[in-house]
């Protein structure tokens, strides 16, 4: 696989992020709702977020208030 794939399901709320198309032999939660997926070296190949649009909204949330937070001469709209 020459670029990484990402897929939406919708109905669960599930974000797959397939970076290699080896056979997964393991996994490691992360962190809550984040898990990597694993070739037989220990590799990443993969990685699955539960609760994806939380875990988007959220970061983007955190990243925007940060840049803000930095960024104090900019006035609020």
């Amino acid at each position: 696989m020459n670029r990484p794939q990402m897929t939406y399901f919708e109905k669960e709320d599930i974000l797959h992020l397939v970076i290699s198309d080896e056979p997964e032999a393991g996994s490691i939660e992360v962190s809550p709702n984040i898990t990597a997926e694993l070739n037989s070296d220990g590799a990443l190949i993969g990685i699955e977020i539960l609760r994806a649009s939380t875990f988007i909204r959220d970061s983007i949330l955190e990243t925007v208030q940060g840049k803000l937070l930095e960024a104090p001469h900019l006035k609020s709209a």
